[in-house]
């Protein structure tokens, strides 16, 4: 089992809006793909950051399944989301895998 993890830091000014979005567009175009089996989404509540900071995480069974989303699913979704909030959000993903 994978984790995908999306840091996001947010500018004041658009937090709200963003995380509506989130919550009502990116988060089940992702899961829509069907690559993954669940999700969260977390504000970071200690973040060293201006603005406000959410961590989207995504659990995939499969490193194949994973691949498949970031070659043709994630392209078109990030872009969607650097449109939107163009200079008002940043964005940094990592990829972990489960020990225990």
């Amino acid at each position: 089992m994978l984790l995908y993890n999306i840091t996001s830091i947010i500018d004041d000014t658009v937090a709200d809006s963003w995380l509506k979005w989130m919550e009502d567009v990116h988060i089940p175009s992702v899961m829509a793909s069907g690559k993954f089996v669940s999700h969260r989404l977390l504000r970071v509540l200690d973040s060293p950051n201006e603005g406000v900071t959410y961590c989207a995480q995504f659990v995939v069974e499969h490193m194949a399944d994973y691949l498949d989303y970031q070659q043709n699913f994630a392209p078109a979704l990030q872009k969607e989301a650097q449109v939107i909030f163009e200079n008002k959000a940043v964005s940094f993903r990592t990829l972990m895998e489960y020990i225990a």
